[in-house]
């Protein structure tokens, strides 16, 4: 059960804020909507069985679930002028969505 409220949780992403603007369009239906959310490109480590680990971006965005209840798997994120291919929808339970990315 989330501790915020929807008005709150719209607050967090919004682009005053932390948030930005980006284009998301789901797989079924084709229609796109603009969704605010916290876009993150960190670099993460990757252990290929070696000494030294291997670091690559991971790409990621956060936003309210009721947002992108339609998201799945290569659904599309446009952020920036940079099209994304949604490549794990994790949903939290409280009311947010963090979509694990894939640059195209």
């Amino acid at each position: 059960m989330a501790v915020e409220t929807a008005t709150e949780r719209a607050i967090f992403v919004g682009i005053n804020d932390f948030g930005v603007a980006a284009t998301f369009t789901a797989t079924t239906g084709g229609q796109s909507s603009t969704v605010n959310g916290v876009f993150d490109n960190d670099y993460i480590e990757v252990d290929t069985g070696g000494n030294v680990g291997y670091a690559l971006l991971q790409p990621r965005f956060l936003c309210r679930t009721a947002d992108v209840s339609t998201a799945v798997e290569n659904s599309t994120l446009v952020i920036s002028a940079v099209t994304y291919k949604v490549k794990v929808v994790k949903s939290d339970g409280t009311g947010m969505t963090e979509l694990i990315l894939e640059k195209q």
